[in-house]
């Protein structure tokens, strides 16, 4: 049962961590973890939605992250193209869900590439949230594409606004997060929605991401709504 609290972020980020400390803790291969985190992430979708959140934004794989091993990414890109399956897909479709993939969608295989616009087109016009996954993801590569298109589209230094530096994103022109959430121990951002962040809360849990409960995101949840935001102000 989710706990009633004061307010609800409109757009949540989750910085998934602790796949592979969560299996080396039990004995498991780092893949187990991987695995136990691919199943999370359709449960904390629901948990989500279930208590209001309209945008949930989850780094699933940055661009540093390309640099483990040919075998680890592999078997990463393989989850990550399991999770966009034709089964779970149906699931997010049913649901009203409009999913999108940020990040350098270049990079990915062919194949995955293809899912990712078989996906996106399926779910363009769902309403009941948005779903977005950072897949090849990194915050400075994002702002370093913005400032292309911006050249490309040759408006002048004088025109360049935060508003239109926003339009450039891969995120659209979708509100910022309200509040992010890391799990595995670890205090910092890790290049996650590095120009949406400015203003974001910021929550740290040790629970490692495949050990995250529901209770966990209520406990997040409201220790959020007991916050001030004041944005400078």
């Amino acid at each position: 049962m989710a706990k009633k609290t004061k307010k609800i972020p409109n757009h949540l980020g989750i910085i998934i961590d602790g796949n592979r400390r969560w299996a080396k803790k039990r004995g498991l291969a780092s893949f187990e973890g991987h695995r136990k985190g691919l199943d999370k992430i359709g449960k904390v979708g629901e948990w989500c939605k279930k208590r209001g959140v309209k945008i949930l934004t989850l780094y699933a794989f940055s661009t540093e992250n390309w640099n483990r091993s040919k075998k680890e990414v592999g078997y990463l890109m393989g989850l990550l193209s399991e999770a966009l399956g034709e089964r779970n897909l149906r699931k997010i479709h049913q649901r009203k869900i409009k999913l999108q993939v940020i990040g350098q969608k270049e990079r990915l295989s062919q194949s995955l590439q293809k899912r990712i616009k078989k996906a996106e087109k399926l779910t363009k016009d769902n309403k009941e949230g948005i779903l977005n996954l950072a897949i090849s993801y990194g915050g400075r590569s994002e702002i370093i594409q913005a400032v292309k298109n911006i050249i490309k589209k040759k408006i002048l230094a004088s025109k360049i606004t935060e508003d239109l530096i926003n339009q450039n994103l891969w995120t659209g022109e979708l509100p910022h997060p309200d509040l992010i959430i890391r799990t595995g121990g670890e205090q910092r951002l890790s290049n996650f929605l590095t120009w949406q962040s400015v203003y974001s809360e910021l929550y740290f849990t040790k629970k490692y991401w495949p050990a995250f409960t529901e209770k966990d995101l209520d406990e997040a949840l409201l220790d959020y709504s007991r916050r001030q935001r004041r944005f400078g102000r």
